[in-house]
């Protein structure tokens, strides 16, 4: 592309990245009001009465709905280096501040040969699909820190590695990112990282890991792809309940914790896969590193017992990391994450009250949601082992050299 086109494509993304993101502003500023439920309440409630708990130096000790890891608390206490605005507002500018960080991010990315705006534009136009809710948690933070790691990738193993472990100690899911590391100082530099921010932790503030055991009788979320028995045996007689538990709707009742244990068998599974795969992967390319992550995540949020509207700005995030590789196969598994992120806010919050009811129109979105997810996880796996794994049976673990000379990644 010419200079004058490329500046003139630069202008298209960032014009239209200002144009929905001021819309997504004037929704949770409630300058205009999104239809459905008021998706803003969890920052001026619950983050708000969480931060009030934080600025006395200890973690909610005795509130079940925080079930995040410690470093989650920079993202709640956030909004203190804005004090000229009220809590939520400073919140839903610093969730608009990450949000222009991931966008910077890949288009500066995108400047190199190897790689391309796709990305850019995936973020750009999967984000706003979402609606408000993507100003209204701070899974956007974490978005933007995985992003940054995934783009430090291979070239700066100790940077990624760090990166990592900060994000896995803001909502554990960045974690999974290092599944595609092939550099051991990314495993080390994760690993001295995530001990160091966790002492730090443990010993200043009470309470650090309190939220390993606020999960414990969790039941079925009702967007999971495990909830959909649940909306269909409504109608044929099921007798439990849909109610508020550990902060999300949830079924309770007859069976739910044998579907909740087949959710847990079949992360076990993708686990075994994801370790399967690694075992087998002979073939590392650049744009591995951020395929994997995406195969990764996708195969842990499908088997989740929760799948929140805020998830799929995780997907988002990381299938725009994957876009900004030219050589990157993930091209399918992106378009339907971000068609996902449509059926999504259709789902939530518009259509919410239509599936707490389980009518057949909130149990088809939902189905058609979760359906978009789980078809962008097969595609995304086989994509994923066909580009890295050898077909020959004869040779499934090609010797060191051989793995090190098809990674063409810096030391």
């Amino acid at each position: 592309m010419d200079t004058k086109g490329a500046w003139r494509s630069l202008a298209w993304l960032l014009g239209t990245w200002a144009v929905t993101r001021t819309v997504l502003l004037l929704f949770v500023f409630r300058v205009y009001a999104f239809p459905g439920p008021d998706v803003t309440s969890d920052v001026s409630v619950i983050y708000r009465g969480w931060y009030e708990v934080l600025q006395q130096g200890t973690f909610p000790l005795d509130d079940v709905t925080w079930q995040y890891p410690p470093a989650a608390a920079l993202a709640v206490l956030s909004p203190a280096v804005l004090p000229f605005l009220s809590y939520a507002h400073g919140f839903y500018v610093l969730a608009c501040l990450a949000d222009a960080v991931v966008l910077a991010l890949l288009v500066y990315a995108a400047g190199r040969p190897e790689r391309s705006a796709r990305g850019a534009w995936v973020w750009v136009a999967g984000v706003p699909l979402l609606g408000p809710t993507v100003y209204a948690r701070y899974d956007v933070m974490v978005t933007a820190v995985a992003v940054a790691a995934l783009l430090a990738g291979a070239r700066r193993p100790r940077v990624m590695g760090a990166l990592t472990a900060f994000g896995a100690l803001l909502k554990v899911w960045p974690a999974l990112l290092l599944v595609g590391a092939v550099r051991r100082r990314a495993w080390a530099a994760a690993a001295v990282t995530a001990a160091g921010v966790a002492l730090l932790f443990a010993v200043s503030m009470p309470g650090a890991f309190a939220f390993l055991t606020f999960q414990r009788d969790r039941g079925t979320e009702v967007e999971s792809l495990g909830a959909l028995v649940f909306h269909v045996a409504r109608h044929f007689g099921w007798q439990g309940q849909v109610l508020l538990n550990y902060g999300s709707i949830e079924f309770l009742g007859p069976h739910v914790d044998e579907v909740s244990t087949a959710a847990l068998a079949l992360t076990g599974a993708a686990f075994g896969w994801l370790l399967l795969w690694r075992l087998r992967a002979a073939r590392f390319a650049p744009h591995t590193l951020a395929d994997a992550a995406l195969t990764a995540v996708l195969l842990f949020t499908v088997t989740s017992r929760v799948i929140s509207p805020q998830y799929l700005v995780w997907l988002v995030g990381l299938a725009a990391v994957c876009l900004a590789h030219r050589a990157s196969r993930m091209g399918p598994p992106a378009l339907l994450v971000v068609l996902a992120s449509f059926v999504t806010v259709l789902e939530f919050p518009l259509g919410f009250s239509h599936v707490v009811l389980s009518d057949w129109y909130g149990v088809t979105l939902l189905a058609v949601r979760n359906g978009l997810l789980v078809a962008a996880t097969v595609t995304a796996g086989r994509r994923l082992w066909h580009a890295t794994v050898p077909r020959s049976a004869d040779t499934p673990f090609p010797p060191r050299a051989a793995r090190q000379e098809e990674t063409p990644v810096s030391p």
